[in-house]
């Protein structure tokens, strides 16, 4: 798209920011959803967010970027709203935010596989006319671009973070079961291998866990299934994108959930308490992976901001203990290795107070220092190649390089409005296996939920 120059508020009424992030009113949900009467404060940018327990990073990015547009905006108050809670919470939280005009945020922190389905249901707007003039719109990946565009060409946010998952071991535990430290699996059979010579050493760690079940929410469905399903070789994965229709029947997804299967009835893996606690990924970055209490865990390029020096549990350790390995495809054909990724952006809510005074703060959110700063604080793989281009960003930390070269080959979730269910549906398929169904039930299950979700003029049979 043609570049148009930067974005500029409208002049004839009050256009200035007055600097408050920092000291904000940060309003919890329930007051929010109590405000009386309909009218907004035309001066107000309300911008809510996911925030991790106490974490800081988002706040922090938030902040600094309302600081620099006070000096333009000196009027303008920036109001955040961090929403605290676990991932399918937050959606949940979001939509009752922006479902009404009374408590809509003016700017909404998005996962692009929660977009579309925000989009459907009414509670975004396109902003296809705003990102023509955005500068440094072209840097984005395109596949970061496809995912913020609906299914009626417009574009409904604009794209900051991605990520890559890959298998992180602990060296230590590996040494102990005789396993070599730049180990690197060549199919499922080899990691169930190193599993196995885990579990029968002499150490307590839990030889693998991937994240499953419903109290994983997307975890389970990303950094779990999906590693599995699109390396199974049949190609089309969950979705066919030339025939416009969900697959059912797939082989690759049954044996997906035989593996799963086999990681409870071997005891490779935790405990079904452990699988079903929404916050065991709290404990293993915490405890688990630091104390060596876990010999291999499927998770995403993002985990070791939870080991830095301003971390609730700093491990400066981590990059010599704790090797990587692409997550092999099922036999070792194809491609060789599999790995999926997603990302966040920021969207314009339907019931924005005014949508050209929020997007001037979101150009303000997404210049390239502010993304470079936000990036490594966040510990996260930037979308934007004028970003990945910085220095600072190259080397912030000893796997970003790792974790940016799998972007090459990565797939992506199904863009659609429906995927939220579908996602939901594939938990409940691996929490089913878990609690003792066989793959071939859960998968007959997962199929008709599918097809009532989508309705059987969406649906096909696997042909691989």
């Amino acid at each position: 798209m043609a570049h148009r120059p930067p974005h500029r508020l409208p002049t004839g009424r009050r256009t200035f920011l007055r600097y408050t992030a920092g000291v904000a009113a940060v309003l919890p949900l329930a007051a929010l959803a109590g405000c009386s009467g309909n009218s907004r404060d035309p001066n107000l940018i309300r911008i809510a967010f996911q925030q991790f327990g106490s974490g800081t990073i988002k706040e922090e990015w938030i902040s600094a970027a309302a600081e620099e547009f006070s000096a333009e905006n000196p009027d303008l108050v920036v109001e955040l709203v961090p929403i605290v809670a676990a991932e399918n919470d937050y959606f949940t939280k979001n939509e009752l935010l922006m479902s009404s005009p009374r408590t809509s945020p003016d700017l909404v922190y998005e996962d692009s596989f929660i977009l579309l389905s925000d989009v459907g249901a009414g509670y975004l707007q396109p902003i296809t006319d705003l990102v023509e003039g955005l500068e440094n719109w072209d840097d984005i990946a395109d596949a970061s671009k496809d995912a913020v565009t609906g299914e009626d060409g417009e574009i409904y946010g604009v794209p900051i973070t991605t990520d890559t998952r890959a298998l992180w071991f602990h060296r230590e535990v590996f040494a102990e079961a005789g396993l070599p430290e730049d180990w690197q699996p060549g199919s499922w059979d080899d990691i169930l291998e190193a599993a196995r010579a885990i579990r029968d050493s002499d150490s307590e760690a839990i030889p693998f866990f991937m994240f499953a079940g419903t109290p994983q929410g997307e975890k389970a469905s990303m950094q779990g299934f999906e590693m599995f399903m699109y390396g199974t070789g049949d190609g089309t994965g969950l979705y066919d994108g030339e025939a416009e229709k969900w697959v059912l029947g797939s082989q690759g997804f049954v044996d997906s959930l035989a593996f799963l299967k086999t990681l409870f009835d071997e005891d490779l893996t935790g405990s079904l308490g452990q699988h079903l606690d929404p916050n065991i990924s709290e404990t293993i970055y915490s405890s688990l992976l630091p104390d060596g209490k876990l010999g291999m865990l499927i998770d995403g390029s993002w985990i070791s901001q939870n080991w830095t020096e301003t971390a609730p549990t700093p491990w400066p350790e981590w990059s010599d203990v704790i090797g990587l390995a692409d997550m092999p495809t099922q036999d070792g054909g194809g491609t060789g290795t599999v790995t999926l990724a997603g990302g966040w952006g920021l969207s314009i809510p339907k019931h924005v107070t005014d949508r050209e005074v929020a997007f001037g703060f979101l150009q303000k959110l997404v210049s390239t220092e502010t993304l470079v700063k936000y990036a490594i604080a966040d510990n996260h793989i930037t979308v934007r190649a004028d970003v990945a281009e910085r220095e600072e960003y190259a080397s912030y930390s000893p796997a970003v390089e790792y974790f940016t070269d799998l972007l090459e080959s990565a797939y992506y979730r199904p863009a659609l409005p429906a995927y939220p269910e579908v996602s939901s549906a594939l938990q409940e398929a691996m929490e089913a296996v878990m609690t003792g169904s066989t793959p071939e039930a859960a998968a007959a299950a997962y199929d008709a939920t599918v097809t009532d979700i989508v309705g059987p003029e969406n649906v096909q049979e696997a042909t691989a």
